[in-house]
C-alpha cells in the first residue's frame, strides 16, 4: 500500500496528475529511510533534514512532525512490516499541482506521497567491497538538499557502469566529492578523510553516524577537501549511505585500493555500525 496525499492506494491505483511540479520540475524533497528488524533507523535525523531541504526550497509542509511519523508508522503496518524484516521507507513531498510556469506559485498545497519496500542488507557487497570510477561532478551547486532532482546522479551512475565499474566518485577539478547517492570516505595511515559537509555534498545521515562512531572509538577523522591523487594513494576507501551501510570500495579507475582487500578500520567500522543500528532503530 502506497500513502499518497492523504490517502491509501494500490499501485495499480496510482496517478500522477501532469501539472504537478514534481512531475514537470523535480520541485520536491524526500527521504529514504532504513527499516532494520521492522524497526526505523535514524528517523528522526531524516525528519530534521526533511524539513531543512523544504525550507531551502521555500517550501512549507502543512504537516507536523508528529503527523509524519504517523504516517510513516502506518507505511509499516499497512505494508506487514514485522520484526524480521528489513526494508526502506520512501517518503516524499512535491510543491504540489499548479499550471507550468518557472517561478513559485503561491497558494498550492504541496502532495505527499510514501512506501515501503523490503529490503535486505548489502551483507555480501560489505564482505567483497565494490569497484569504482573517478567521473566529472556534472549536478548543481546545491547538494546539500535533498531533492527530486537526481538526473544528474542518475548520468554520473552509468557513465561509471558504462566503464565497467559499480560506482562513481565524483570529483569537482580534481576535489573529491562524493559518490553517486553516497558519501565517500578514504583511509590513510588509519585516519579518515571526507569531504567537509558544504553545499557541494548531501551530509548523509550515515556519514555523520560513522564520523561519531570513528571519533568515539579514537580514530581521526578530517572533514576537508582532499583531491583524486591523495584518494589514489588511500590505504582505503569505503561509501556510506542508508542503503549501503558502510561499503569499502576496492578499486578506483581499475587500479586495486589496498591491495583490492577490505581493509582493517574499514572492516572494524562495519563492526561498529552494525552494533550501532540496531541499538538505535526507532520503533
Amino acid at each position: 500500500m502506497l500513502y499518497v496525499d492523504g490517502k491509501w492506494v494500490g499501485t495499480d491505483e496510482l496517478t500522477v496528475h501532469p501539472e504537478d511540479r514534481g512531475y514537470n520540475f523535480g520541485d520536491g524533497v524526500y527521504e529514504v529511510v532504513r527499516i532494520y528488524k521492522g524497526n526505523m533507523y535514524q528517523w528522526e535525523g531524516h525528519l530534521t533534514r526533511l524539513f531543512r531541504s523544504a525550507r531551502e526550497i521555500m517550501l512549507d509542509l502543512p504537516w507536523t512532525a508528529e503527523e509524519l511519523s504517523a504516517i510513516a508508522h502506518e507505511l509499516l503496518a499497512k505494508n506487514n512490516i514485522t520484526s524480521a524484516d528489513d526494508a526502506t521507507l520512501y517518503l516524499q513531498v512535491t510543491r504540489g499541482v499548479s499550471p507550468r510556469v518557472h517561478d513559485i506559485p503561491k497558494g498550492i498545497r504541496p502532495v505527499i506521497m510514501g512506501f515501503v519496500r523490503r529490503k535486505e542488507r548489502p551483507l555480501a557487497d560489505m564482505k567483497k567491497g565494490l569497484s569504482a570510477q573517478l567521473v566529472e561532478d556534472i549536478r548543481w551547486l546545491r547538494c546539500d538538499i535533498k531533492t527530486l532532482n537526481l538526473l544528474g546522479a542518475v548520468m554520473v551512475k552509468q557513465y561509471a557502469k558504462d566503464a565497467g565499474a559499480q560506482e562513481s566518485i565524483l570529483h569537482r577539478s580534481g576535489i573529491v566529492t562524493e559518490c553517486s547517492a553516497a558519501n565517500v570516505f578514504v583511509v590513510k595511515d588509519n585516519e579518515l578523510y571526507t569531504h567537509p559537509a558544504n553545499h557541494l555534498i548531501l551530509n548523509g545521515i550515515t556519514r555523520l553516524d560513522v564520523i561519531a562512531l570513528a571519533k568515539a572509538n579514537g580514530i581521526i577523522v578530517h572533514e576537508e577537501p582532499f583531491t583524486v591523487d591523495f584518494l589514489k594513494q588511500a590505504d582505503e576507501v569505503f561509501a556510506t549511505g542508508t542503503t549501503v551501510e558502510v561499503m569499502p570500495i576496492i578499486s578506483v579507475d581499475g587500479q586495486a585500493v589496498g591491495g583490492g582487500k577490505i581493509g582493517p578500520v574499514v572492516e572494524k567500522l562495519q563492526q561498529l555500525f552494525e552494533e550501532h543500528i540496531y541499538a538505535n532503530a526507532l520503533v
